[in-house]
């Protein structure tokens, strides 16, 4: 049983991901247990060039990017549970947790979020009625977003990146991601506005 689950390991998911590992040092969220679903092959990170994202080096590549988050990930935060090669294939509701059934496996969570690109086919079961064009890409490229108020697509499911209505930015997707394991905090901290910093 996870606390919150994070579905998806492009740029917005591993945000998330860290953020809310920083978080897991707080009293309130000690006792959490937090995973992501690590699908990278479908993340537009793949082919990423970056010469305008503050803090990358000009020239970075999104692949590369997408290795060292995890390692990142890895070293910083080891009691985040990362799942290799496992694909989500479904999303129901049983007994007032979340049922995530993969390729492979089949978890149970208290939240979701939803951390995918925004192309179609949206091949996940389970939340089709919340699917909608995407609001802030070309009509023309066809892409898709879930409804969603602040991130929150319905009751203790989230969305971040491009997935949110984001524009396909690397700063804007990392935000977003950033964005939802802050409101995760504040939900663990029984409400009260929550973020985590590191200091020197």
């Amino acid at each position: 049983m996870f606390d919150a689950l994070i579905i998806g390991g492009g740029v917005a998911g591993m945000q998330c991901a860290l953020v809310l590992g920083s978080g897991l040092k707080k009293p309130y969220a000690s006792n959490k247990r937090v995973g992501v679903i690590m699908h990278q092959r479908s993340s537009h990170l793949q082919n990423a060039l970056f010469n305008n994202v503050l803090g990358l080096t000009s020239g970075t590549l999104g692949s590369d990017v997408l290795t060292a988050g995890k390692k990142q990930l890895t070293k910083n935060y080891p009691n985040i549970t990362q799942i290799e090669q496992e694909k989500v294939i479904s999303i129901t509701i049983q007994n007032n947790c979340h049922i995530v059934k993969t390729n492979k496996n089949e978890y149970k969570t208290q939240v979701i979020i939803l951390a995918l690109n925004y192309a179609k086919p949206f091949l996940i079961k389970g939340l089709e009625a919340h699917l909608e064009p995407h609001q802030s890409a070309k009509a023309s490229k066809d892409r898709i977003q879930l409804r969603n108020e602040n991130y929150l697509v319905t009751e203790s499911v989230y969305v971040c990146g491009t997935l949110s209505g984001c524009r396909s930015q690397f700063a804007i997707a990392a935000g977003s991601g950033a964005s939802v394991a802050t409101d995760i905090l504040t939900l663990w901290n029984n409400g009260e506005h929550s973020q985590v910093h590191d200091k020197i």
